[in-house]
């Protein structure tokens, strides 16, 4: 009996592993992206210097500590407020990050994490 005690535990451990591994977005690549175009209503501040963008249906994304990566949310406003834009967003275990790889209006490159 303790034996399959440990068989689960050991499984289950495994399991919040590879849950937890894969949550972990680190230098995504374009063929492991979701595209997503939408209009952008709002961009605001976040939490560790975030960039959210708000979606016109309510759904958020986010640039990953996006000011300290040179960002500034006057100029996005003016480029891409009220507009419609292309996400690419990594694809996880369970569908798509709200975190956004690369965000482009039309054929400019508005930003990206792709080498």
């Amino acid at each position: 009996m303790k034996k399959i005690f440990y068989i689960f535990l050991l499984l289950f451990a495994v399991f919040i592993f590879f849950i937890a591994k894969s949550n972990i977005i680190s230098d995504p690549k374009p063929e492991e992206c979701a595209s997503q175009t939408v209009q952008i209503v709002e961009i605001y501040e976040g939490s560790s210097h975030d960039i959210v963008f708000k979606d016109g249906s309510g759904d958020l994304y986010y640039i990953n500590r996006g000011l300290e990566r040179g960002l500034n949310l006057d100029s996005l406003n003016k480029q891409i407020l009220n507009k419609s834009v292309t996400l690419q967003l990594p694809k996880l275990f369970w569908g798509t990050s709200e975190h956004i790889a690369q965000i482009q209006l039309g054929n400019q490159i508005i930003f990206t994490e792709f080498n």
